[in-house]
């Protein structure tokens, strides 16, 4: 990163890229924003890595659509909307978590937006995988 004693006033063509580069967050992912990214193809997942990548404080300040902001358990999520996808995430100092990464159109991601409670347990109940796991006990 630059200090203010290396700019030059040759080189203020540079300080809106480096005052970006500064509001921007880093981006950590949960085993299921990962398993869901690894899923899609290329083009998505950078549409998606790409769409939270740039978010910056002042549009986490005042979310406006694509952005929202919701409260559970005494804890502040935020959802972004990317293509047909929402990534659900909060905020920790500099870095972005990203909790879930969900399609727009399952139960599992009306359930987040429409801010009703919900367990890790009935979410994993939701997955299909969940469902196929289950399905082994009876063979």
């Amino acid at each position: 990163m630059m200090t203010s004693a290396t700019v030059s006033s040759d080189d203020s063509k540079y300080q809106p890229l480096q005052r970006r580069s500064q509001s921007m967050y880093q981006v950590t992912f949960s085993d299921q924003s990962m398993s869901e990214l690894n899923k899609l193809p290329v083009e998505t997942q950078m549409q998606i890595v790409d769409t939270i990548s740039n978010l910056t404080a002042e549009q986490l300040e005042h979310p406006r659509e694509p952005i929202g902001r919701f409260r559970r358990g005494g804890r502040t999520f935020y959802r972004i909307r990317a293509g047909d996808f929402r990534c659900y995430f909060e905020v920790d100092g500099d870095t972005l978590f990203s909790h879930h990464i969900l399609h727009r159109n399952t139960l599992t991601d009306f359930i987040f937006r429409t801010k009703l409670p919900i367990t890790d347990e009935q979410m994993a109940e939701q997955h299909s995988s969940f469902w196929k796991y289950i399905e082994t006990f009876k063979k």
